[in-house]
């Protein structure tokens, strides 16, 4: 029997092939230098990600898990306070809350965006202090996520949060590159994070994140953060911050990616474009928003067929994924906060439905016709 070719799910060495000379040059001034924390890079890349975002302040930092946290710390996030996000992403968004001691509070998404529904969040608002296990909580923030790589519906979050004096932090972890209403993702709230996580849209060769904003003292207190808190010197400690700076060697290989971004999110609408015209008989494709842009972190389809489809795929040795097959209202790690199977159940509903085909830059044609000839036959 002849052993069918593997194929990558994100193909990270056709990439680097195309950026080694400029990849190696900046790496190699790093080494020269010898600046190997907040070196030079870091500021050249923090000012390219805010121009190209279209804000004030990026902040460089070491996830993008830090990414979120870091704001919530700014803010002053703590026991007693709620916030408000979805169920249906990956762990890290409501993870940074009860790290802080602040209450999660999860809003169902919506079933074609897979973002958190608006009309539910400003239900959930309303109901928090009716609800005996909830009613000792203050609402402070909303998390919004822009899954899978479109924004979510920031006009009807922000005024929302606005009504009841609460900030809004965009977890932009996956759609850096995408849009809402002609604003790039980083720039639709007072401050957003994002993920360089070697998968994401822009991905370094390790961990990092960044921090967007357009408020001047926010920025100044991240920025003590992300060094345990430092003041006017390194030995001057004016709040608690934690470790979070960016590697400059990260930041040198993300400014050689940043080079080839713009052509990278273009040829990602036309992947995604031939997926869904392909497959839209077959499964359920994604549904982009009239005025959104998706960057496409993910090429998520839904179906009934799931694990014949899954099976389909890996007989062909074509590699798939499930983001995410149990929503975090129902893992062990949130069993404190009382949620059971069928609180959020356009989530529950996703997560039974759901899986990602290989989706990055470059993924030909005849690679997507073979995962499509797949899919229907099982060949």
């Amino acid at each position: 029997m002849t052993l069918k070719k593997r194929m990558d799910f994100i193909d990270l060495k056709t990439q680097q092939q195309a950026i080694m000379p400029s990849l190696q040059e900046r790496i190699q001034r790093v080494l020269d230098h010898g600046q190997y924390i907040m070196g030079p890079e870091i500021h050249e890349l923090e000012a390219r990600l805010a121009s190209y975002v279209g804000v004030k302040h990026a902040v460089s930092c070491s996830s993008g898990t830090d990414a979120l946290l870091m704001p919530l710390m700014a803010y002053g996030v703590g026991p007693g306070d709620a916030i408000f996000t979805t169920p249906f992403t990956f762990i890290a968004t409501a993870e940074v809350v009860e790290l802080l001691g602040a209450t999660t509070v999860f809003v169902d998404i919506d079933a074609r965006t897979f973002n958190i529904a608006p009309h539910l969040l400003a239900a959930a608002i309303a109901d928090l202090g009716k609800n005996p296990r909830t009613a000792s909580l203050r609402p402070r923030g909303v998390i919004p996520v822009d899954l899978f790589g479109q924004p979510a519906d920031y006009d009807r979050i922000n005024a929302i949060a606005a009504q009841h004096g609460l900030f809004v932090l965009e977890d932009a972890a996956q759609s850096f590159g995408g849009t809402y209403k002609g604003k790039r993702a980083g720039a639709l709230a007072e401050v957003a994070a994002t993920s360089f996580f070697p998968a994401k849209p822009l991905g370094g060769y390790g961990d990092g994140g960044a921090v967007f904003t357009d408020n001047d003292h926010l920025a100044e207190i991240l920025r003590s953060i992300r060094v345990h808190g430092q003041g006017t010197d390194r030995y001057d400690n004016v709040r608690l911050g934690i470790n979070g700076r960016l590697d400059t060697l990260q930041a040198a290989i993300l400014l050689a990616k940043l080079e080839v971004f713009p052509r990278e999110v273009a040829a990602r609408q036309e992947v995604a474009r031939r997926y869904s015209q392909a497959l839209e008989s077959l499964v359920e494709v994604p549904y982009v928003a009239p005025d959104c842009t998706s960057v496409w972190a993910q090429y998520s389809v839904l179906s009934d067929a799931r694990a014949l489809l899954l099976e389909r795929l890996k007989q062909a040795g074509i590699p798939a994924a499930i983001y995410y097959p149990k929503p975090i209202h129902l893992q062990a790690a949130f069993a404190h906060l009382g949620y059971q199977p069928g609180d959020f159940p356009v989530s529950e509903r996703a997560a039974a439905r759901i899986f990602s085909l290989p989706m990055h830059p470059y993924l030909t044609q005849d690679d997507q016709d073979r995962i499509v000839a797949a899919l229907k036959t099982g060949r």
